[in-house]
Order: structure tokens, then sequence, then C-alpha cells
């Protein structure tokens, strides 16, 4: 009893130390935040808009050419590949360190076939003495082999089952497995951040594209109006009203603005050929009719700043690559301890292979083993203060990832408030600009203005309206900026597994292959 009562004192105590593990345990460090955005204050969007529940975020814009393009994001996209190979990569190595919290299982097998060299070989029978019925003990029994049998081939066949355990006492197995699955997490929210980005992207792309078509129709317009123009100009030179420099004038300016429309095609099929490699198609299999773009500039509500910090996956990043840097802390002051491991085999030896598996040719052993550095020269101190430096390094950078994330939010929402301003007065200017040029053409036509006046007059309006195209585009660009600076409908949340369950991890739809 007593035996028994030690023994379950030592499975207590080694219980009780596997329960802990050396080192710091995580709290997520404070990081630098506001109560609103100062951009936000006192201005109200006129189009702000929201993507519906269970919607993606460019839902927003209304377009189903764009909806299916992103669509083909997750699907097609190779730089997305690469980045989700790299999680499921992440994900393995979470498996590989739970499996170190469990016993390594073995089995051996041996077949040998020998022969003896020397002048007698003792063979002894089972060494465990027995009593016959007569009462009389018989012990023993030893033969020897003689020169000429020993010298005759032999067989011996071996079959064990081993095991070996590495108790994690203080908890090095367990800080692995943590850091391993920070940095799961940490590589699954950088993959949405490369998602979320090649979105943004395909989107600006998208929007500068449709700009593009307007562009080209626009001056296709104007095309057309000079030519108009320079008709006129001809019809009066010909009845001698004006001179032959007012014709060479409406030339020149309808040759430039043929310039400039033509010009154009290289801005759109460069971007359409950015599209097909986001999409992951070849450029020549790839094209887009021209369309026009809707006229609402949605904007995205900025919430509040404090939810910036589960809505952005590159905040989420920062903060798990900090929580595994701090894992590492502890897997660096476990080294100051000893390693225990606990070993066993069991198994069959014989000559015989039909009689192999029998209890009188039964092995067995069971042992352990303890190691430990005595003197390593500040190998270890070394260690810890690394370690301890790396996790000072990330909170570093979660901290300015943090910054930096509310510096982007308030600058699209800086740049959606003044621009809406702005585009509201270009708006105006463009309408007077081609009133203008009306005005001016009719008193051309009368003869009370020279030439002269017209171009100016048609110059200003084809930059004005130039301008207010460029204008829209910004403001547009700006709100998928927006977007994509709030996190694009992202949560943190969908990183809160339990630790260490890379089966729930590994289960998560990822793109298709």
């Amino acid at each position: 009893m007593a035996g028994m009562h030690h023994k379950s004192a030592l499975f207590v105590l080694i219980a009780a130390l596997s329960a802990c593990a050396v080192g710091p345990n995580y709290h997520r460090p404070s990081a630098p935040t506001s109560t609103k955005f100062k951009e936000a204050e006192g201005w109200k969007p006129v189009e702000p808009r929201e993507a519906a529940s269970g919607q993606p975020w460019w839902s927003v814009y209304d377009d189903p050419i764009l909806d299916g393009l992103e669509k083909q994001i997750d699907v097609s996209n190779q730089t997305l590949k690469q980045s989700e190979a790299a999680w499921r990569q992440a994900v393995a190595v979470v498996s590989q360190a739970r499996s170190q919290l469990f016993p390594t299982i073995g089995v051996t097998g041996q077949a040998t076939r020998a022969r003896g060299a020397s002048s007698g070989i003792s063979s002894g029978a089972n060494a465990s003495s027995s009593t016959n019925g007569t009462g009389t003990t018989t012990g023993t029994t030893t033969t020897t082999i003689p020169n000429s049998q020993a010298s005759h081939p032999f067989n011996e066949f071996e079959l064990a089952g081993t095991a070996s355990w590495e108790l994690d006492i203080w908890g090095k197995i367990r800080r692995t497995v943590e850091s391993d699955v920070a940095t799961a997490q940490a590589t699954e929210a950088e993959l949405a951040a490369a998602r979320l980005s090649a979105q943004a992207t395909l989107a600006t792309d998208y929007i500068e594209l449709r700009v593009a078509d307007e562009q080209k129709a626009l001056l296709d317009q104007t095309v057309e109006a000079y030519k108009r123009s320079m008709q006129i100009t001809q019809n009066q030179y010909k009845a001698g009203i004006v001179a032959k420099t007012d014709v060479i004038t409406a030339e020149t300016q309808l040759e430039g603005a043929q310039s400039q429309d033509i010009n154009v095609g290289v801005t759109r099929a460069t971007l359409e050929h950015a599209m097909a490699v986001l999409v992951g198609k070849p450029p020549a299999d790839f094209s887009l009719p021209p369309a026009k773009l809707g006229d609402a500039v949605p904007v995205a509500p900025g919430g509040l700043p404090t939810a910036l910090l589960e809505r952005r996956p590159d905040i989420s990043q920062a903060e798990r690559d900090m929580k595994a840097a701090n894992a590492q802390v502890g897997i660096a002051i476990a080294a100051y301890f000893p390693n225990l491991t606990l070993q066993g085999s069991y198994g069959f030896s014989s000559g015989v292979v039909s009689h192999l598996i029998s209890a009188p040719n039964s092995l067995w052993s069971v042992g352990a083993n303890v190691t430990d550095a005595v003197i390593d020269f500040g190998s270890r101190s070394a260690q810890v203060r690394e370690a301890r430096a790396a996790y000072d390094g990330a909170v570093a950078n979660y901290r300015q990832t943090v910054l930096t994330a509310f510096q982007q939010v308030e600058d699209e929402l800086a740049t959606l408030r003044i621009l809406e301003q702005q585009f509201a007065v270009q708006e105006q200017a463009t309408k007077s600009a081609n009133l203008a040029v009306q005005l001016t053409l009719n008193q051309y036509k009368a003869g009370t203005v020279a030439y002269t006046s017209v171009v100016t007059a048609q110059t200003v309006a084809l930059n004005d309206s130039t301008t207010l195209l460029t204008i829209r585009q910004s403001r547009l660009t700006a709100s998928v900026a927006l977007i994509q600076a709030l996190g694009g409908g992202w949560e943190a949340a969908s990183l809160d597994t339990p630790a260490g369950t890379a089966a729930q991890l590994s289960a998560r739809q990822r793109p298709g292959n």
C-alpha cells in the first residue's frame, strides 16, 4: 500500500508540473487609438452606403461586371494561391508541433542468419527453476555446442514495439504549439490581407478603365464638335469672311483632340491587361467592351475607430505575430530546465520464426533519459534576450501598424470629403464652360469675335470636362481605398479558434485549386 501511495504522489507531482509552462503568458499590449475619426467630423456623405448583410463589399458599386470579375479573384489569382499555400503550410506546422505532446510509438523487426567461429557455445535452458511431482527442484541446464556444430549457420528473429515520450514538464512543447498556432493565424490574416488587396486593386483598375471609356467618349464628342467648327471656318473662308489662319487653327485643334483620343487607348489597354492577370488569365484571352460607370460614389461608414483593431487583417496579423513572439520567450526560458524522456520496448526474440511470438521468447525494457546542459557559456541567456528583443520588436510593429491604419482611414475620409466639395464646384464650372463655347461659336458665326475666342472657349471646356472626370475617378478610387482601409468587412473573430485546433484551421474554405 505504501508503494501505491508513493506512485500516486509521483503521478500527481508529474501532472502538476505538466500543467505549468515557463515564460510569460500572453496579454495583448495597448495600442494608440482614438475615440473618433477627425476627418469625419461634421461631414455627411452625399451617398453613404454599406454592403448588405452577407454581400461582398464591392456590391455597393452596383456593377454586375465588377461583381463577376471580383469573384474570380479567389479562384484564379496566382498571388493569392501562393499566400493560401503558405497558410496551409503554417497549419501543417501546427499539427507537427501538437504531435510532440504525445508518445512516439514504433515497431521494429529483424531477421539474421549467422555462423559462429568459437570453439564452443554455451546454450542454456530457461533460467527459472521448477518443482517436479516428487518435490525435487530442477534448475537450469547448460550444454556446450561442439565446435563442429557451432560452425553451422543459425537463425535469429526479433520483433519488438518501441515507445518514447518526452514529458512536457516545463511547457516547451506547449509554448511551441502556442507560437505555431499564432503564426498560422497570422498567416491566415496575411492571406485575408492579400485577398483584400487583390480585390481592391481590381476594383480600382476597373474604375480607372471605365473612366478611360468615358474620357474616350468625351474626346469622341470633342472631335465631332471640332470637325463642325472646322467646317464652319472653311465655309466662312470660302465666302471670304475669314482668313486662312482660322482654317489652319481649326485643323490644328482638331488634330490635337484626335491625338488625345487615340492616346486613351494606351491607358485602357494597360488597365485591361492588369485586370486579366488579377483574375488569372492571359491578357490575350481577356477583354471588356466599353461601358459607362455609375454616377454614385458610395462612401462606407467609418464606424468607431476602436473597431478598426478587429476589422483590419494586417493589424490582426501583427497582433498574432506578437503572440507568437511572446511564446518564443517561454521556449527560450524552458531551455534552462532538463528534458525528461520515457522510453520502453516490448518484443520477442527466437531462432525459430514459427515460435517467435511466445512467452518464453519475450523481451522488454523500461527506462528514462534526462538531459541538461551544465555549462553553455551564456548561450541560453542570450537566446532569452534574443526572444525578448524579438517580442519588443513585434509590439512596436503592431503599434505602428495600428497608427498606419488610422492614418489611411483619415487620409481617405479627408480625400472623399474635400473631393466631394471640389466636384460640385468643378461640375458647375464645366457647365459654364460648355455654355461659353456655344455662345462664343454663335458670336463667331455672326462675325463679332475672332476664331481665337472660340478656340480658347473650347480648350477651357475640354480641360474642365477632363478635370471633372479626373475628380470623379479620384473620388471612386478613394471610396475603394476607404473600404480597404476599414478592412473590407473582414472580422478578426474568424481567427479565434481554440489554440492548437489545426483540424479546424485546415477545414476552413480556401480558394479553389
